[in-house]
């Protein structure tokens, strides 16, 4: 073995696997990279909701391998380089705030929605899920209505959520004549057409991909509609399509949705898209996705080319994947891509120098003399007290315009400023650092009147 250093990683849900100088790592573990976590509620309305890590263990993996690559075996001493995980980055106090901020209306309204919240040892990844035999479409649509709140809270302009039905796609596939070994990977072209042409795509799937010109003419004509509730009611008249059992029951399953979206007040935030294909293997109904019409909510600002913000669909098949008895529950559910709509929100804080505050501080302590340390420190305590978020400044004597520079930067509310005039006159000064306008308050007074002014703002 090499030097006596030794680095100890805690991988989430196992032991702390130990490292040391010289030896030889071997990370050889089979795993699933893909993994559910499925809570059943047993209360009466049997909703089960539910925050579900896909990768999680898997970037345990990655962390632990980067780490591993960089111990050099011949060294007497060990040499660590500290990165952050692979798909991962660090955040200012700035970029927390923002992140903290989308999490929360994001949380808020999953549980306005009666979501119960799971805690795991895992990535972050925001999702909604409900799970159980219900009747058709009423949690499809639920979904659905969750993702209109979240979006239109978050203000990031105006979107569109994109719906279709597996089996609407699959039932195309069949009458246009591709055979049912292509499927999947006519799908997966199909899936690009947010991205690329018909034309590009009609390439890909005839020179790439070997399916018959005729056939991916056939498939064009279905995949570039779009439309509402009443290109549900074409496709019922569709002399192909309606001889498809597949395809007829996913349009009836949508004709469905569109009634209980337009009770919810946002079918016109819909749309039947039949080129959405969603291209996970799990989907096996409705699925869906979010797009943003204009990403910025100004003329002045540049376009983002983010992709979908959040997406969805129905997976009845995929729990009973990882049930030992092979039970099924049907599933239908969300994600939020949180990441997408932070660096939207990012961008457009950049593009208009909005100012972030990274603390909740509501009063700052200041003076203008020194040796006023204990003076402040005792004024200080009373706020934290009576509840009031306040702070000052470490130092025994700080200039006054610097600690008033501070709170404008800090976008602090209101200072109280205590000298030898104010304590020979048993006031305080209440200073607004909007306005710049001071106040004398009485010591007994100062708590009431500070918390009056908060609550007026």
């Amino acid at each position: 073995m090499g030097g006596p250093g030794l680095c100890c990683l805690a991988s989430s849900g196992d032991r702390p696997v130990l490292y040391a100088s010289g030896q030889s790592i071997l990370i050889a573990r089979a795993k699933s990279i893909f993994r559910l976590v499925v809570h059943r509620a047993r209360d009466t309305t049997g909703l089960a909701s539910i925050e579900r890590s896909h990768i999680s263990h898997f970037f345990c993996q990655v962390a632990e391998a980067a780490l591993a690559t960089q111990l050099k075996p011949h060294q007497e001493k060990s040499n660590f380089i500290i990165k952050t995980p692979k798909g991962t980055r660090d955040l200012s106090p700035q970029q927390m705030v923002v992140r903290e901020k989308i999490l929360d209306m994001v949380v808020s309204c999953f549980k306005r929605h009666g979501a119960k919240g799971l805690d795991t040892p895992a990535f972050e990844l925001k999702d909604f899920d409900i799970a159980g035999q219900f009747d058709p479409m009423i949690p499809d649509a639920e979904c659905l209505k969750i993702m209109c709140e979240i979006l239109s809270g978050l203000q990031l302009g105006d979107f569109l959520i994109k719906v279709n039905d597996r089996r609407i796609l699959d039932g195309i596939f069949a009458v246009c004549g591709v055979p049912e070994s292509k499927f999947h990977a006519i799908c997966s072209s199909v899936d690009k057409l947010d991205k690329m042409s018909w034309k590009g795509v009609r390439h890909e799937m005839v020179a790439k991909k070997g399916l018959a010109a005729e056939v991916a003419d056939r498939i064009g004509d279905y995949v570039q509609c779009q439309g509402g509730v009443s290109l549900v009611k074409q496709m019922f008249q569709d002399p192909r399509l309606s001889q498809n059992k597949q395809a007829l029951e996913g349009l009836g399953d949508l004709k469905l949705l569109f009634e209980y979206l337009t009770l919810f007040g946002i079918a016109e935030k819909i749309s039947f898209d039949l080129s959405l294909a969603r291209g996970l293997d799990y989907y096996t109904g409705v699925i869906y996705e979010a797009v943003l019409l204009q990403t910025p909510a100004h003329a002045e600002e540049e376009p983002l080319n983010v992709g979908s913000v959040a997406a969805g669909g129905r997976y009845d098949g995929l729990v009973g994947m990882f049930d030992p008895k092979g039970h099924n529950v049907p599933c239908v559910g969300l994600s939020i891509g949180v990441e997408r709509i932070f660096s939207i929100v990012e961008q457009r804080m950049k593009t208009f120098g909005e100012k972030i505050r990274t603390t909740e501080t509501q009063v700052f302590v200041a003076t203008p003399q020194k040796n006023f340390l204990q003076e402040r420190l005792k004024l200080i305590a009373e706020l934290w007290d009576a509840g009031i978020k306040a702070e000052l400044m470490y130092k025994n004597n700080p200039k006054l315009l610097t600690q008033l520079h501070y709170c404008e930067n800090m976008g602090i509310p209101l200072v109280v400023i205590i000298g030898e005039q104010e304590l020979a006159e048993g006031v305080i000064k209440l200073r607004s650092v909007a306005s710049r306008e001071e106040v004398a308050i009485t010591r007994e007074n100062l708590v009431a009147e500070i918390q009056k002014r908060l609550s007026e703002s």
